[in-house]
């Protein structure tokens, strides 16, 4: 796809398992990185639009948003986990996935309402014991899941935030740089892509080749969802609440510029 300027769209996005349902069969070059140097790129302009972390909006509120397109869970999201050995009010110390933007963030907001405060670290060789802990997301934590199912406990963020607020939690949205024209054709196709691609999940699961298609049959029917709708909005503008309580984002007045 090409801009109104004549210059090609540049597009990034996640390259996790739900993200595929978002960009299978988008005609164009993509880039896949991991979240955070996603963020990076397209606050810098090197990308055009990305599907990135939801914190990037709320730290930085320049962009556009893709309406009715996020990927969120309204209940346990499996692939977002601080896996952990013994109680979770008993950890001095949690690993943070270096990628994890949203969901390091969306943790250190959980554990403030359990009255906990474990100090953070970034990635380091050390094991999982009974005081320290390992934040995990996407790929990576769906991998560690299946290979220990037994051998950790699993503490699911999703399911978390469904109970401290009652509402979905957003991980990732189409954010879209504020220079880019022609920005609703661009979004009437990525919304088009996500309607396709769900109406024929099961043939996008016959192609995965990196996970089991009964895994992937439960995780995208029961765990992952993909609409930015009136509940998934109210969810965010929670966290966003929350980040701001915490200091981890300045506090002001944050408005969904929605195409």
């Amino acid at each position: 796809m090409r801009l109104t300027s004549g210059k090609s769209l540049r597009i990034g996005c996640v390259k996790y398992l739900n993200a595929r349902p978002l960009i299978r069969g988008w005609r164009g070059q993509v880039d896949f990185d991991h979240p955070s140097v996603l963020c990076r790129r397209l606050a810098s302009g090197e990308l055009d639009i990305a599907l990135v972390s939801s914190f990037e909006f709320l730290r930085n509120p320049i962009y556009r948003i893709v309406d009715n397109v996020s990927i969120s869970s309204a209940g346990p999201v499996y692939s977002v986990v601080v896996a952990h050995s013994g109680d979770i009010s008993g950890i001095d110390e949690i690993e943070l996935d270096p990628a994890a933007e949203t969901s390091g963030n969306l943790l250190r907001c959980l554990l403030a309402k359990l009255n906990l405060a474990p100090r953070f670290i970034r990635s380091s060789t050390s094991p999982i014991t009974p005081r320290r802990a390992r934040l995990l997301i996407g790929d990576q934590a769906i991998r560690f899941r299946q290979k220990h199912p037994n051998e950790f406990q699993f503490w699911d963020l999703g399911e978390q935030w469904n109970k401290l607020a009652d509402l979905p939690f957003v991980y990732a949205l189409w954010l879209v740089r504020p220079e880019v024209i022609d920005v609703r054709l661009i979004a009437d196709r990525l919304r088009a892509l996500r309607d396709e691609n769900l109406a024929n999940i099961d043939s996008l699961i016959a192609e995965e080749k990196d996970f089991d298609h009964d895994f992937c049959s439960r995780y995208y029917r029961e765990n992952v969802r993909f609409r930015f709708g009136k509940r998934e909005k109210e969810g965010l503008g929670i966290f966003q609440k929350l980040c701001e309580k915490h200091d981890l984002i300045q506090k002001r007045e944050v408005k969904f510029d929605l195409v």
